[in-house]
């Protein structure tokens, strides 16, 4: 009689969630290293965390769909701006402005999704392009609810669990912020390794084998872009309780481009090439505009060209391939 065996596929689901644990882990580590190191810049440290959910949210529907847009900024400032509105009307528990932001941006995701995916290609950036354009303008004119150019200002906060206020110290933002990009990028994780993130970059890779399959594209990319929606929106909202503020900016198009040069710069359709590029980016941009701040851009601009030009996979593609050659060359050197 023999013993039970385990399933054939038991062994490579526990080392991928080995794998798993261990980047959260990492992530985790980093964050709180960034806490040691930096305790003077946890304003800047949150706000690369809340940058980091809107990249993630790109990367779901540039690198996981092949979906072009330009427009992400339109996400992350409609949950800034919905926190920050519920937080002004009396809505002050910031796990409840979190999910406000949540589900403003999943509905602006919709919005947006029905009609970017009515087109492909170049006209489909275009209108990316269009719909932030728009909605700035609009967040611009109805002054009476967004505060126009002046913003959204006032906004305070309930403690954390009624004990961790949001101080001018940065402390309770930072670590809010970082339990939630932590929750976040392991939901998404599971998402596009899930049979429907499977068949979103069947979509980008092969989409007639996928329509072939009778997999109608439009509904699971919709799904995607209120998925990426609900990210950005996230994002926004935590940058609306950390600062207090919420301004034009959070519904810029130059967030929208910062956004898509960070992806590219960690690496597109790599979770943790999001995460990469947004630090690098955003350390970068932060030390040299402070060394030089009237041409830190021309610095930031060529280090950018240098990487697309000899790491167009960007870092976390580039390091991926560089890990695989060298457990390549190592087999053959134990052979």
């Amino acid at each position: 009689m023999t013993g039970a065996t385990l399933p054939h596929d038991t062994a490579p689901r526990l080392r991928t969630l080995g794998q798993d644990l261990l980047g959260l882990a990492l992530i985790a580590l980093a964050g709180l290293a960034g806490y040691a190191l930096f305790p003077d810049n946890l304003a800047f440290l949150t706000r690369v965390v809340s940058v980091a959910l809107l990249v993630l949210s790109l990367d779901l529907i540039v690198g996981y769909c092949g979906i072009a847009s330009l427009g992400q900024g339109a996400l992350y400032g409609t949950g800034a701006y919905a926190a920050g509105i519920a937080c002004l009307h009396g809505v002050t528990e910031p796990f409840l402005l979190i999910l406000i932001g949540a589900a403003a941006g999943a509905v602006m995701g919709l919005l947006m999704g029905a009609v970017m995916l009515r087109a492909h290609g170049l006209p489909q950036l275009v209108l990316s392009i269009a719909i932030v354009q728009l909605l700035h303008e609009a967040a611009n004119k109805a002054s009476s609810i967004t505060g126009g150019s002046d913003g959204l200002s006032g906004m305070v906060p309930a403690p954390l669990f009624g004990v961790f206020e949001f101080d001018l110290w940065g402390r309770s933002a930072y670590f809010f912020g970082l339990a939630l990009l932590i929750l976040v990028f392991a939901a998404l994780r599971f998402i596009v390794r899930s049979p429907f993130g499977m068949v979103c970059r069947g979509l980008k890779e092969d989409p007639l084998r996928i329509s072939a399959l009778g997999i109608r594209a439009f509904p699971v990319l919709l799904k995607m872009f209120a998925i990426s929606g609900a990210v950005a929106g996230m994002g926004g909202a935590l940058a609306a309780i950390a600062t207090q503020v919420v301004g034009l900016d959070s519904v810029s198009f130059e967030i929208s481009a910062n956004a898509l040069v960070m992806l590219v710069l960690g690496g597109i359709g790599h979770l943790y090439g999001a995460l990469i590029g947004t630090v690098i980016f955003m350390a970068l941009e932060h030390v040299v505009a402070a060394i030089n701040p009237f041409h830190w851009m021309t610095l930031v601009g060529a280090v950018l060209i240098a990487i697309v030009l000899f790491a167009p996979r960007g870092l976390s593609g580039t390091l991926d391939e560089a890990a695989r050659l060298l457990t390549r060359s190592r087999w053959r050197a134990g052979r």
